[in-house]
């Protein structure tokens, strides 16, 4: 794991769309397009306004994949992962990139994990773009997860600390209207990303961080498994990096 640390979320999302952005062109000047994996979150949005921002990629040649999104919500609320990537992501793009969501409100969510995964099961994921949870869940994989399915994409249970980590960014009026359950990607399928860029700033992420990076590989802290990643790039501002015993450069 590469761990880089910035003294403001400005200069962590530059850095991030740098890299990110960078491994995007690569591929497409290795095989002529590239698949890439899109998160959201308060923890992206540095990251993606400098990532649409890049002229250098010709985005009529990239697939997107996203992580998650919410059971039964629909793409008009606020809440919406769907409505949050066309957004800040697909229309600052003019379109050409060529999306795939995540259909929360699919009929048979079950269903809709099975076109996901037909979808992203022969691609080869060039750039996953992720963050971590306040309860170090990785997508909306919260602990304890699955750290075993081959399945790309699973309907989950969100537990209470995520729930009320999305009350606190503001997503949901009250906790009760925050979902029970999501359709998130699965481990397994994010570590088959060639390369991860997972941005993670403010104090309140510290404790999952120090979890994720110097605790213990373990379905309690899901992040945990990025340390048996090749390729993960983590970015963190000073005070997401607060908690971290030995910190980069010392």
């Amino acid at each position: 794991m590469d761990i880089s640390v910035f003294p403001d979320k400005a200069r962590l999302g530059r850095e991030a769309a740098r890299i990110g952005g960078d491994a995007i062109a690569a591929a497409i000047a290795e095989k002529g397009k590239a698949t890439i994996i899109v998160a959201t979150g308060a923890s992206q949005f540095e990251m993606l306004e400098l990532l649409t921002a890049r002229t250098d990629i010709d985005w009529s040649r990239v697939t997107a994949f996203h992580l998650d999104e919410y059971v039964d919500l629909p793409k008009s609320h606020p809440a919406s992962f769907r409505r949050y990537l066309e957004e800040r992501f697909v229309q600052k793009l003019g379109g050409a990139v060529n999306f795939v969501p995540v259909n929360g409100d699919a009929t048979d969510p079950a269903a809709e994990t099975r076109r996901l995964g037909d979808l992203i099961r022969g691609e080869a994921v060039d750039v996953c773009f992720a963050g971590i949870g306040e309860n170090c869940h990785l997508a909306f994989n919260d602990p304890p997860a699955d750290f075993d399915t081959e399945e790309p994409y699973i309907v989950v249970t969100l537990d209470e600390a995520c729930r009320r980590q999305q009350l606190g960014e503001g997503w949901f009026p009250t906790f009760e209207d925050v979902p029970q359950r999501a359709i998130s990607m699965s481990i397994r399928q994010i570590m088959k990303s060639r390369l991860l860029v997972v941005s993670v700033p403010d104090a309140r992420k510290a404790e999952a961080v120090r979890h994720a990076v110097e605790g213990p590989v373990s379905p309690q802290y899901p992040a945990s498994i990025l340390q048996q990643h090749p390729a993960c790039r983590l970015f963190l501002d000073e005070a997401s990096a607060a908690g971290l015993k030995g910190r980069p450069g010392e």
